[in-house]
């Protein structure tokens, strides 16, 4: 998930939190590719349980209960160069969230195949411990 994540990061994952809670969204999560479960991506939850998210002219909208007209998604985290290509609508079932990584224009993620079922969060990040340089606590996006 460049620029956010980089490969030879070395990440430390609460995989307990979700016990007592739901993710949230802009949780970064790590989780079982849906399509080779041996497989772990890192993504960004963008979508929650029960939403309808739709992708159209690189924009991100959600609909849910409280915003039954639509919002867009201000994903100020992506850098400008990135797009959010892809024409979609996709109602999420009560188990399901749809998630994307932040590097959009090289990213495997559920506008490809789908959203992704609870049952295969493993948990969500929460400390970049290596490179030193980039020692940080990693936090939820707000939206």
């Amino acid at each position: 998930m460049e620029p956010n994540f980089e490969d030879g990061d070395y990440l430390l994952i609460d995989e307990i939190t979700y016990r007592f809670s739901e993710p949230l969204r802009g949780d970064v999560i790590v989780f079982r590719y849906p399509e080779d479960r041996s497989q772990f991506f890192i993504k960004r939850i963008v979508g929650l349980p029960g939403e309808t998210i739709e992708i159209r002219n690189n924009k991100v909208m959600v609909y849910n209960d409280k915003s039954p007209g639509g919002i867009e998604l201000k994903e100020e985290y992506i850098d400008v160069s990135q797009q959010t290509l892809g024409n979609m609508l996709l109602r999420l079932e009560s188990d399901e969230f749809f998630v994307l990584g932040d590097n959009r224009l090289q990213s495997s993620d559920s506008r490809r195949w789908g959203p992704v079922n609870k049952t295969l969060i493993t948990g969500k990040t929460f400390l970049r411990a290596w490179p030193f340089t980039k020692f940080d606590k990693i936090k939820r996006v707000v939206y």
